[in-house]
């Protein structure tokens, strides 16, 4: 959006715009929260993880992380110890989206109804 609040013709096809790349990154019930969950608490364990969230099957928080590691957004490491541990936390294309969650909040915290 130009600073007039006039908006920048897009391309005729919204599917090939930056913001449908992005969406298809963040796109998902639990992805945003997950994120954001990382950008505030930085590295987490999977139970810890689904604590924070609260109501999210391990079975959906499993399939999230697995998309959002293949997308590159967040890293997992896994310890070879019983029992095992596995930790997440942003990569640094993952950190780039920290700005625009900020905003996020920003936003929700002034337009709250």
């Amino acid at each position: 959006m130009e600073k007039s609040g006039e908006y920048k013709e897009c391309s005729a096809n919204i599917a090939d715009t930056g913001f449908s790349y992005t969406l298809s990154l963040i796109s998902g019930k639990y992805k945003m929260t997950i994120l954001y969950t990382l950008m505030y608490f930085g590295v987490v364990r999977f139970n810890a993880m689904k604590k924070y969230i609260g109501k999210i099957s391990y079975k959906t928080l499993s399939a999230a992380l697995k998309e959002l590691e293949e997308d590159k957004l967040v890293i997992r490491r896994e310890y070879p110890q019983i029992p095992p541990k596995v930790e997440y936390s942003l990569t640094e294309r993952g950190k780039s989206l920290i700005p625009i969650l900020d905003e996020m909040c920003e936003w929700g915290e002034k337009n709250r109804i």
